[in-house]
C-alpha cells in the first residue's frame, strides 16, 4: 500500500505540473499570422524600448517596455503588468512583439500568469516585420 501510495502521489505530481505548465504555454506566431490577427481586430503590444519604437512601429501598436536600458544595463520595468492592465482587459485578443521575439516572449508569459487570457507572442519580432515588408509608422522628421 506504501508504494502505490508514492505512485500516486508521484503521477498526481506529475499530472498537476502538466496542467499548470500547459494552461501557461506561449503560443509563438510568426509575423504574417500577427499580421492577419492585426488585421481582425487584435491589439499589438510593442514591448521594446520607447527610443526603439520611436525610431519605428506597427501601426497602431501601443508601446509599454517590458525593459529599460540605463547606464547599470537592462532592467526590468517593474510597473510592467500594472501599466498593461491600465490599458487592456484580461479578455483582449493581444499580440505582443519586441525587436526580434526575446523581451515579447517573457513579456507575454508573464501576462499570461497575470490572468490575461489570450496572448500571443509575435516571432522574430520587428526584425521580421520589416524584413517582410509590412506596414511600419515611422517618425515624421521636420525640415529645419
Amino acid at each position: 500500500m506504501g508504494r502505490f501510495r508514492v505512485f500516486s502521489i508521484y503521477g498526481f505530481l506529475l499530472l498537476l505540473l502538466h496542467y499548470c505548465s500547459s494552461e501557461l504555454e506561449i503560443v509563438t506566431v510568426d509575423v504574417h499570422v500577427a499580421r492577419n490577427f492585426l488585421v481582425s481586430g487584435h491589439h499589438f503590444l510593442d514591448v521594446r524600448t520607447e527610443e526603439e519604437f520611436r525610431n519605428g512601429h506597427v501601426k497602431n501598436a501601443l508601446n509599454i517596455p517590458y525593459m529599460h536600458n540605463t547606464v547599470n544595463g537592462w532592467v526590468k520595468n517593474s510597473k510592467f503588468i500594472e501599466q498593461v492592465w491600465s490599458s487592456y482587459d484580461k479578455e483582449d485578443q493581444i499580440i505582443v512583439g519586441c525587436k526580434s521575439g526575446v523581451r515579447s516572449k517573457n513579456a507575454a508569459i508573464e501576462l499570461l500568469h497575470a490572468e490575461f487570457k489570450h496572448v500571443h507572442n509575435m516571432g522574430g519580432g520587428y526584425t521580421a516585420w520589416i524584413e517582410n515588408g509590412f506596414a511600419v509608422q515611422k517618425p515624421h522628421h521636420q525640415e529645419l
